[in-house]
């Protein structure tokens, strides 16, 4: 089916949310927990998978909610639509610190692979899948496991990606190394693999991990600079209650210096 064409608009620096304006009758598919604000007369229903077997019968429901399950998330989305004769909007704020990245599908041959976590909101009739890696070593390395999130179709779909993005375009045969967590998502016709780091000092010492990811174009390729999962071991590694170090920032006295001054909010 050809995806619902919705317009937007995208809001923020560091800590963004995308507004979609909705035409009667158009419908966007969120992620559960992402949803911000709507105008009245935007209808919410809870649904099975992405939406685009909607007409498939219980079948097509289920294969597509199960494609999600294998992917981490959850078995069912919201759909938004717009059940007013006038323009509508609604609001999907990202999860975290970092960038909303429009993805039109049209652009970009109809799919585009991503990391499992990225995908936010998209227009009715994009499929959100799976992508298996073929490979034993990029699965158990790679940082994202066997599975990654394909988005298909002809629509807009949006994703998150943590800290400041990159957005590099790869020539035929030219090679990215990335830091296997910080690889958002890239289009269909980029082979993603990994490659060992090398060197006993560096795969030792080097505290970068042991393998890169090689992205090789052509194709377009979108980095993050903080993937969630090294923003969450900095927090746990600084908290006393989970066992980290009290870094007693602001003062040289730590502990004690945020009771003089009046920082006892943790």
């Amino acid at each position: 089916m050809r995806a619902h064409e919705i317009d937007y608009h995208i809001y923020g620096e560091e800590m963004q949310y995308v507004e979609i304006e909705l035409d009667p009758q158009e419908i966007v598919v969120a992620e559960a927990g992402s949803f911000m604000m709507m105008d009245n007369g935007i209808k919410m229903e809870t649904i099975f998978g992405d939406g685009s077997q909607q007409e498939g019968g219980i079948f097509g429901k289920l294969l597509s909610a199960g494609k999600r399950v294998l992917t981490g998330e959850s078995l069912f989305m919201t759909a938004y639509q717009n059940v007013d004769y006038g323009k509508k909007k609604v609001s999907f704020a990202s999860p975290y610190p970092g960038k909303i990245v429009p993805i039109d599908l049209n652009k970009y041959g109809g799919k585009f692979v991503c990391q499992k976590d990225a995908f936010l909101c998209a227009a009715k009739g994009v499929s959100v899948g799976i992508d298996f890696s073929r490979k034993l070593g990029r699965g158990l390395f790679g940082g994202e496991g066997f599975i990654m999130q394909k988005l298909e179709g002809d629509g807009m779909a949006f994703v998150h990606a943590g800290g400041t993005l990159a957005r590099r375009e790869l020539q035929a045969g030219e090679v990215l190394k990335v830091d296997t967590g910080c690889v958002v998502g890239f289009t269909k016709d980029i082979q993603y693999d990994i490659e060992f780091v090398g060197g006993i000092k560096n795969t030792i010492f080097g505290g970068e991990g042991v393998f890169f990811a090689t992205l090789r174009g052509p194709g377009v390729a979108y980095i993050q600079s903080l993937p969630f999962s090294r923003l969450a071991d900095r927090i746990i590694q600084s908290a006393p209650q989970m066992g980290g170090k009290d870094r007693g920032e602001g003062s040289l006295l730590g502990g004690l210096g945020r009771m003089i001054d009046g920082d006892n909010r943790f």
